[in-house]
């Protein structure tokens, strides 16, 4: 997905809003995968050191400033296949759809803030909490650091809630109008069908596939997610382990479904495959 969405913005003076889109959300899966691997290799092989205030500090802040982020870009993918996708006639639908290329850039920079600044505050409140554990206080300043612990507290909630909750909502509220547009346009097709193979029909039935595939697998991807953010589960239960592998599966799972709804995608593999087998040859 990223070596034919940079083929398409190489040499090009603007890029083309969907690869922007792809781009972004591929490197931030490349960049989550890579740190998923680097965190396990941690855990086992350097787990004396890897419970260091720093290194534990620093790699679960990158590790949730990238969840964010990939929750956010399959978000705006969502809303992108909505809008250029989707026929309705609301005047702001109609606004948005023409207006959707020049917002991208703006939407894919909104999704970054937005990661930073949830990621920041799970890296002050993780700070401030060992601080809270490390330096004793006298005992008359324990109400005052229980009243400090839980405001902290609840404005971690409130930005975490806010980083996953906003690309949940986009994703699922993009992804239903989507599935009613294409089920509504599929409905008419089969009413107008003369009894032959209509591509154009098949082609809306697997959109639709595609759509809801994707639906499940971010739905899926957000509920792990949640329930390691919030510690719902013990340190190295097998409940966790298996949050923790299907936060490693889902996004695999997502881009197969790109991939396998996109021609343009599944035409790379084939170039490669087919050049490689005259150099062998």
């Amino acid at each position: 997905i990223l070596a034919a969405s940079s083929s398409s913005c190489i040499g090009s003076k603007t890029w083309p809003p969907y690869d922007m889109i792809m781009i972004s959300l591929s490197l931030s899966r490349i960049a989550l995968q890579c740190w998923i691997v680097l965190d396990l290799f941690l855990t086992i092989f350097c787990e004396p050191s890897y419970f260091e205030e720093n290194i534990f500090g620093v790699i679960k802040t990158v590790y949730m400033f990238l969840n964010y982020s990939n929750l956010w870009f399959g978000a705006w993918l969502s809303v992108f296949y909505c809008v250029k996708v989707a026929s309705f006639t609301h005047s702001f639908f109609i606004w948005l759809k023409q207006r959707i290329a020049r917002l991208v850039p703006w939407m894919l920079l909104t999704s970054w803030l937005c990661s930073l600044t949830a990621a920041i505050a799970f890296a002050w409140d993780f700070y401030s909490v060992h601080n809270n554990f490390t330096a004793p206080l006298p005992v008359t300043n324990s109400s005052a650091m229980r009243t400090t612990r839980k405001d902290n507290l609840g404005l971690l909630i409130l930005l975490s809630n806010a980083g996953i909750g906003m690309p949940l909502i986009l994703s699922v509220v993009s992804s239903v109008l989507l599935i009613q547009s294409l089920w509504i346009h599929t409905r008419r097709m089969q009413n107008n069908a003369s009894g032959f193979r209509d591509p154009s029909l098949e082609a809306h039935m697997k959109a639709i596939k595609s759509v809801c595939s994707l639906l499940i697998l971010y739905i899926t991807y957000f509920i792990a997610f949640t329930f390691l953010l919030y510690d719902v589960f013990l340190r190295f239960s097998t409940p966790k382990s298996i949050c923790i592998a299907i936060m490693a599966a889902c996004p695999t799972g997502h881009s197969i479904v790109v991939i396998w709804s996109n021609p343009k995608f599944r035409e790379l593999p084939a170039r490669i495959w087919h050049f490689t087998k005259c150099l062998v040859g």
